[in-house]
């Protein structure tokens, strides 16, 4: 039973989102510039950048990190900034500027963000002249050092490093930082908490650091929600069962460990203990759609039309499209049955 194929194609059928207003956006849009630096060599690097509080800036340290010169751009003009606070390992800095009068945005509070919630970002991906808006819902939340690293459905590229995410009343809750390689690619970004953190610390003195931020530690060295990514993606059923039975053992109350174990043991034919892995993974979160999803796919599997329509309001409960993508999902495993 290939269940990861159709938890995948479920979780793209989603496409009606809610869109804040215009005017919101066009307002936050003035709080958004775009971060230019000269490499060593010469070149020119564009990431984005978010008015945090008075003169202050946030981006991400790998859009900076060894550059022989920094500034902003914002209506025409240009400016260079006097200072900069770094947390190199969380890959996130604060550009500090002189007379800077651009008004900054609220922070939000990214420790009560929850599964499917509206998210937008806004940024500048490919280098655009003007600020893009980009929307989605918050897909995964991740507990990492004393915060969670959000990941959302809003995908993003070169250029959009540094991007502020927003809730749907306009509040900054997280930065765009870093996304999965392969095909089918997670985005992550790095909660407001770390921001508000850093506003209280004191300036560096060096675009230069010897510290990797966490997500581009060697592989065996990330955190197990990145670990996991490929297995999950290349179908390696045992070895997607082997990291998530460690992320469990290191923190057992971690929703999306227990979910990455039923998807293995569900492809594996290990279909009862899937079953409780997915239920745990509920227990833990309960707007988990993907588990959903895949309990209402074991339970069409089984012929238990009663858990399959428990599932599917449970889906539109949270979304109309959410039951709507279920629907699609069983009519693909369907088909799946038939074809083998």
């Amino acid at each position: 039973m290939r269940l990861i194929l159709t938890l995948c194609l479920a979780g793209v059928a989603l496409t009606a989102l809610a869109e804040p207003s215009t005017d919101l956006t066009y307002q936050l849009k003035g709080s958004i510039a775009k971060v230019h630096v000269v490499t060593k060599t010469g070149g020119h690097g564009v990431g984005t950048g978010v008015v945090v509080a008075k003169d202050m800036v946030a981006t991400n340290c790998h859009v900076l990190a060894n550059a022989n010169g920094v500034n902003i751009t914002k209506f025409g003009d240009s400016f260079t900034p006097i200072g900069m606070k770094a947390d190199w390992k969380h890959d996130l800095c604060v550009l500090r500027f002189q007379y800077l009068d651009l008004k900054p945005v609220e922070l939000g509070d990214s420790e009560v963000l929850q599964y499917e919630q509206s998210m937008f970002s806004i940024g500048f991906p490919g280098g655009p002249p003007k600020p893009q808006v980009t929307f989605g819902k918050i897909k995964a939340l991740y507990p990492h050092d004393d915060s969670v690293i959000v990941r959302t459905d809003a995908s993003f590229i070169m250029g959009a490093s540094g991007s502020p995410v927003f809730d749907e009343q306009g509040k900054l809750i997280a930065i765009s930082t870093f996304k999965s390689p392969g095909r089918g690619a997670y985005f992550y970004n790095i909660p407001v908490k770390w921001v508000k953190a850093l506003l209280d610390a004191p300036d560096t003195t060096s675009l230069q650091s010897d510290i990797l931020p966490f997500w581009d530690a060697p592989p065996e060295a990330r955190p197990f929600f990145m670990q996991v990514v490929i297995p999950y993606q290349n179908n390696d059923w045992p070895e997607l069962a082997r990291i998530a039975a460690a992320w469990i053992n290191q923190a057992p109350n971690t929703a999306e460990a227990h979910y990455y174990l039923a998807v293995a043991q569900a492809n594996q034919g290990l279909v009862a203990e899937a079953k409780k892995e997915f239920k745990k993974t509920l227990a833990l979160q309960p707007q988990h759609t993907d588990s959903l999803i895949g309990l209402g796919l074991l339970a069409n599997r089984d012929g238990d039309a009663g858990e399959v329509a428990r599932m599917h309001a449970a889906l539109q409960a949270i979304h109309t499209d959410l039951g709507e993508a279920f629907n699609v999902a069983l009519k693909n495993q369907t088909v799946e049955n038939q074809t083998q």
